[in-house]
């Protein structure tokens, strides 16, 4: 039984440092992308800081999924489906 709480304890820690590491690029990126902001309108017409909030955004919005366990295409009930389905065929 203690090594499944041993188990249990790593994988729960496993997660936890997933969302300490979303929220930690959370705050990354909000701060980055004011600052970038700042400098482009003190600098320039041409609204450039799109570009890298777009793109740092995307990359966010994929680690938050990760990291709150939301795949909303290949989750964990798809393998879990697939896998049965591939049990139970002779196709493999």
């Amino acid at each position: 039984m203690e090594n499944n709480n041993e188990y249990r304890y790593r994988k729960a820690k496993k997660k936890v440092e997933k969302i300490k590491g979303f929220y930690g690029n959370l705050t990354a990126y909000v701060i980055v992308i004011t600052l970038l902001a700042l400098l482009n309108y003190h600098t320039t017409s041409f609204p450039w800081v799109i570009f890298p909030a777009v793109g740092w955004g995307l990359g966010l919005i994929g680690h938050g999924f990760c990291a709150f366990d939301y795949l909303p295409f290949l989750g964990k009930d798809w393998e879990e489906r697939k896998i049965k389905e591939l049990m139970n065929s002779d196709s493999f």
